[in-house]
């Protein structure tokens, strides 16, 4: 596995990062469990010292990070600055809220005879968290934040395109002060993962990624007996109703499939619209799309990136030619496109049968599937049938409706009136094929702690 910066709107690699050796694959988890011991004794005034540290550090560097990403894997430097002040957000947000999060719970019992019955929650070691390339801080501080907070401490895998963003997440922990081996990152083959999976001392697996690489993680956590947590794909619905807004519903279409290059997992990748405002919705979406710009992610002016590497460019392109050869018709937006980089012109598919293979695959770049719904029953009809089931949005002007129907969806989160979107103190995850597990606000600090039942029993109680 070859961990290496190459430029995705120049295809020119910068640097090539050497692999961990097992030697510090060894030395990295002694590091962290000698880190665990001392760590989850801290208090969580101290451990939200550093947190906090963490946050203020990205902030007053956020043009420093902000531009690893856009070199890295591409995208827009103003996507880049918000991707670091979310990072930052959810640094500052468990600084704040970690020790109420974890307060002990009193557990109101049927007799006294039961006792005084209490629940505790308490780290549980290290854990290995195992990121992707499309939110290369946003991915590792919305697991770290949370469990250096609950007193774990955590190995980082991120993706071989992203080992720069990889090693500055390593700098930043240093710089906010959490303690030698309280975080480390490593650039490990897949046989160390494995090792470093069944080493008895990590206990605990967090994976975004593919549907794939979580399988194969998740098989090799199951056979150690370790908890893990997925979250995984995504082709989330955009229901349009008859009654919504159709402006700006537009406005949230275009952007909600094209934001990150369409390289989200809870992009907007089925737009779902009722039959009375179809041709209407279409004509606008198209023209919406068509005013997109493609060039220099580092230009204020663009507004579509390329894509993280030519070689996803290159399988999107096959990706598309498989749903048109079995049947679905690809209009292609012609828009400017520079003469090198990993670019992709936004294409609208339609017509993609039931049949279609397309029709349950999740496309990662800027394709959109557009289904015409007969009525807000089919709509929903359209929407369940997805292997999938991470997020989704219902656009329509009464906000009950809206409501009926996402509890309908067979997802981890819908959106009434806006594309499922990502926040410091809200919840994420899905069901289905998208994984399990939620992450971030108390969800996902609970994820990795011990759930400890202490109960102070009269000693004269009956059994």
């Amino acid at each position: 596995m070859a961990y290496a910066t190459t430029n995705p709107f120049t295809n020119e690699q910068i640097k090539v990062f050497p692999n961990t050796t097992d030697a510090e694959v060894d030395a990295a988890l002694d590091a962290a469990h000698e880190a665990f011991l001392s760590w989850r004794k801290t208090s969580f005034a101290e451990r939200a010292k550093v947190m906090q540290n963490a946050a203020d550090i990205m902030r007053r560097d956020m043009d420093k990070y902000a531009k690893i990403l856009t070199l890295e894997m591409g995208k827009l430097i103003s996507e880049s600055k918000a991707e670091i002040e979310l990072s930052a957000a959810i640094f500052e947000y468990y600084a704040k809220n970690a020790e109420r999060l974890l307060q002990p719970e009193d557990l109101p019992v049927a007799s006294k005879d039961e006792g005084r019955a209490k629940i505790v929650y308490q780290p549980l070691g290290i854990l290995l968290a195992v990121e992707p390339w499309n939110f290369p801080h946003y991915q590792v501080a919305r697991i770290i934040a949370p469990q250096l907070s609950a007193g774990n401490t955590v190995v980082l895998k991120h993706a071989s395109n992203v080992p720069q963003s990889a090693q500055a997440m390593d700098d930043l922990m240093i710089e906010a002060g959490l303690p030698k081996g309280g975080f480390r990152n490593l650039y490990p083959t897949h046989d160390q993962v494995a090792r470093i999976v069944a080493d008895h001392r990590v206990r605990g697996v967090a994976l975004t990624g593919s549907e794939g690489a979580g399988a194969k993680i998740a098989s090799q956590a199951g056979a150690a007996l370790k908890k893990t947590t997925m979250e995984l794909g995504g082709a989330d619905a955009f229901i349009v109703l008859e009654d919504a807004d159709l402006e700006k519903t537009v406005k949230w279409a275009v952007f909600g499939r094209h934001w990150n290059a369409g390289q989200v997992c809870v992009s907007a990748k089925r737009l779902i619209v009722v039959d009375a405002v179809y041709d209407e919705f279409v004509k606008r979406y198209r023209d919406g799309v068509a005013k997109l710009k493609m060039g220099d992610p580092m230009d204020p002016s663009t507004t579509l990136a390329p894509l993280s590497s030519q070689g996803a460019a290159d399988d999107l392109k096959k990706q598309v030619d498989g749903a048109v050869q079995a049947g679905a018709k690809a209009e292609e937006i012609p828009l400017a496109m520079p003469n090198t980089g990993a670019f992709f012109r936004p294409v609208i598919l339609t017509n993609v049968a039931h049949d279609n293979p397309a029709r349950r695959e999740e496309f990662f770049g800027p394709v959109t599937l557009l289904f015409r719904a007969k009525n807000e029953a089919d709509a929903i009809s359209i929407a369940n049938d997805s292997p999938y089931g991470l997020g989704g949005s219902v656009f329509t002007k009464d906000e009950a409706r809206g409501e009926r129907v996402a509890k309908q969806i067979e997802t981890g989160m819908v959106y009434i009136n806006h594309p499922t979107m990502v926040k410091a103190d809200l919840p994420f995850g899905g069901v289905l094929r998208s994984g399990y597990g939620r992450e971030l606000v108390g969800l996902g600090i609970k994820e990795f702690v011990n759930a400890k039942l202490i109960d102070i029993v009269d000693i004269d109680a009956p059994f």
